[in-house]
């Protein structure tokens, strides 16, 4: 069983940076796939970025790429989102989620199998 907790998020200006984290407990967390997902209100969940288990290769959304970078801490068992030059469209709650070793479709919801409870993120103008 892998939990996970999201923190980090909070207001901040358009323009401004913010960096999430994901802790993860058990002794797979390492091994893991792990993602990020954000919801902004009335609309559907968002692929954000991952992190794949075989070799560490990262992939970005299209809104996002350029601006964010996941990254991980497998010593700490956590997961990090890196933001830079955030928009008001970056409002969401932010998601992190894990899915056991092998392959898959890592920007779909239905790789994952563990979830986070969320954390909020708000970008003011």
């Amino acid at each position: 069983q892998v939990q996970l907790a999201e923190s980090g998020g909070e207001l901040v200006q358009a323009g401004g940076s913010l960096r999430l984290s994901c802790a993860g407990s058990g002794s797979t967390f390492r091994s893991f796939s792990m993602g990020w997902f954000r919801q902004a209100p009335g609309k559907e969940r968002e692929f954000v970025a991952a992190i794949y288990w075989g070799g560490d290769s990262t992939h970005y959304g299209d809104s996002v790429k350029g601006r964010f970078t996941i990254f991980r801490d497998a010593a700490k068992k956590t997961l990090y989102l890196q933001m830079n030059s955030l928009k008001l469209d970056d409002t969401a709650v932010y998601y992190c989620a894990a899915a056991p070793p092998g392959p898959g479709r890592v920007k779909t919801e239905a790789f994952y199998v563990y979830w986070g409870q969320g954390t909020q993120v708000t970008v003011s103008s």
